[in-house]
């Protein structure tokens, strides 16, 4: 199970009051919120490998250099936080390294690669997987990494992590008319303005999805742009060629990476904190009761599967 961390800490933060506190005070609803996540996702999937993989870079510049507007809108605005730091609501912040603290106590794989985003470290761990993989993420970008034949599947958040959507293939093609990869460039041609991407002015997800059932990929469109006898209308062949240079760089920005150097650590789920003093003082610092409590013993739970 690979858990888009950053994704359902916001999720948490949204979700759980914010009345939700530490001993001092400080919020930590995202962080209990988490917890209860991991707990719900461990009882209902009993996965036997688990990583929270984290954004490194959250914009990485190689995918900047190809297109400038990636995420840019998504950049905090105030000059003293210094250049490319995503916006985030104050009272996360403070929680992310407390977020970060309760898991390396509990032993839970926490993998974030320099230069790149916890996308590009799902993408790695999915296409490296010997077996089946559940990606646990609200970001749909990841749906172009599902693939039935090696049981790479996205559950998608519905309500909390206790009601998911199952994305498989079936659902791809009933949805958006696509597989895993059709789906990375539907939303290329489609564009995305939550992450700075163009798209290709005047194809929508409809007449890209009709495209791609027509011919097949990027590249036969593209293909199809070329030839005066494709079933291309004068407006769809005029836009496309005119969207060359775009359509050049986006794959490369928006194809997640199956290439990160990951770090070698180990993956298996624990069944006992890998720090039980330290998680010990974390626990009573930031007030994590019941939530830590839970999660501790449905871990310790396993131990006799």
């Amino acid at each position: 199970m690979l858990l888009d961390t950053a994704s359902l800490y916001f999720r948490a933060y949204f979700g759980v009051p914010d009345s939700v506190k530490a001993p001092d005070g400080t919020p930590v609803n995202a962080v209990r919120g988490l917890l209860d996540f991991i707990d719900r996702l461990v009882r209902d999937h009993q996965p036997d490998d688990l990583v929270a993989c984290m954004d490194a870079d959250w914009r990485p510049q190689w995918r900047v250099e190809l297109i400038p507007s990636y995420k840019a809108h998504r950049v905090a605005e105030e000059v003293e936080v210094g250049p490319d730091v995503e916006e985030v609501p104050d009272t996360l912040s403070p929680q992310v390294p407390v977020i970060e603290a309760v898991l390396d106590a509990l032993g839970i794989a926490r993998v974030g690669v320099e230069g790149y985003e916890a996308d590009d470290v799902i993408g790695t761990y999915a296409t490296r997987a010997a077996g089946p993989v559940d990606i646990v993420t609200g970001d749909r970008d990841l749906y172009q990494l599902v693939d039935d034949k090696r049981g790479v599947r996205v559950l998608y958040p519905l309500k909390g992590v206790g009601t998911l959507q199952a994305t498989d293939e079936a659902w791809l093609r009933e949805k958006y008319g696509v597989d895993g990869p059709g789906y990375a460039d539907l939303a290329l041609l489609r564009g995305d303005p939550s992450d700075g991407l163009p798209g290709v002015p005047g194809i929508g997800e409809k007449t890209a999805a009709k495209l791609l059932a027509q011919y097949g990929d990027l590249a036969g469109i593209m293909a199809a742009v070329d030839d005066p006898a494709s079933g291309l209308t004068p407006a769809q062949r005029k836009r496309l060629d005119e969207a060359r240079p775009y359509l050049a760089v986006a794959p490369t920005v928006v194809r997640v990476a199956a290439d990160v150097p990951l770090p070698d650590v180990e993956l298996a789920l624990p069944r006992v904190p890998r720090d039980p003093g330290g998680l010990d003082a974390l626990a009573a610092r930031w007030g994590l009761g019941g939530s830590l409590q839970r999660l501790l013993s449905t871990l310790q739970e396993g131990v006799s599967d």
